[in-house]
């Protein structure tokens, strides 16, 4: 799954780095977004190619209630085509969320030990994304929510998750983001987990595990790597 990342870097240099208008113009410094929080996504329109904030957690256009988005802050690869939820969305509004990094969990005794993943190369990582707009039937406001595409686990998460975040390699951001594109299965070679070597993890603080919580203490490995025990986490 992906329950958490960061966006560390200003949105002037995500900006520069996915060839995008920058219409955030936020200094960055994010340790730990949540599902329900604003965040950046690249979006592209026709010949437009914009960095904007969406809230995470995709609410369908049909749904009756915002709350539905507090469940859909992932979508699974396997079923984008048939999910009512998704299905829409991935023929013609898929983004890219930009991150520096993102957690996964896996448990150790009772507790829940975080873990954070990079790329290797210190580069962003752009993981898989749809997105949605929805209209509040109280206010008439729209409101632009997305979701992250999860997959099965490379050789590197299958020890601590059995999700994983579909992670798209740059020569393919354009045709992910393509709005045009006829047929959403010529993507399909593109849900699979990252190569090996692509990603590397290590432990940091369980402070992650509480929402409330920020800054760059969050991302430090921690001195004494946990002892893992138990099975993988299950998750969307």
């Amino acid at each position: 799954m992906c329950g958490r990342f960061t966006q560390e870097r200003p949105t002037s240099e995500l900006a520069e780095i996915f060839e995008a208008e920058d219409r955030v113009l936020a200094p960055g410094n994010r340790f730990n977004v949540a599902p329900t929080d604003e965040a950046a996504v690249v979006v592209q329109r026709e010949d437009q190619r914009a960095l904007t904030a969406f809230r995470w957690g995709l609410i369908p256009h049909w749904a009756d209630s915002a709350s539905v988005g507090s469940r859909m802050f992932n979508a699974r690869a396997e079923t984008l085509s048939t999910s009512p939820a998704f299905r829409a969305a991935l023929k013609k509004r898929r983004c890219l969320v930009p991150v520096d990094s993102f957690y996964e969990w896996r448990r150790d005794g009772k507790a829940r030990q975080p873990f954070r993943v990079v790329r290797t190369d210190g580069r962003p990582l752009a993981l898989a994304g749809l997105w949605a707009g929805w209209r509040d039937p109280e206010t008439e406001e729209v409101r632009r929510t997305f979701t992250i595409v999860t997959t099965g686990p490379n050789d590197l998460i299958r020890p601590i998750h059995n999700r994983m975040p579909v992670v798209v390699p740059p020569e393919a951001w354009d045709r992910w983001l393509d709005p045009t594109l006829p047929d959403p299965g010529e993507l399909n070679g593109l849900l699979v987990p990252a190569e090996v070597g692509v990603l590397a993890l290590y432990p940091v603080s369980r402070a992650v595990n509480d929402v409330r919580n920020d800054g760059p203490g969050l991302i430090l490995p921690l001195e004494e790597p946990p002892t893992l025990l138990g099975e993988p986490t299950e998750d969307p």
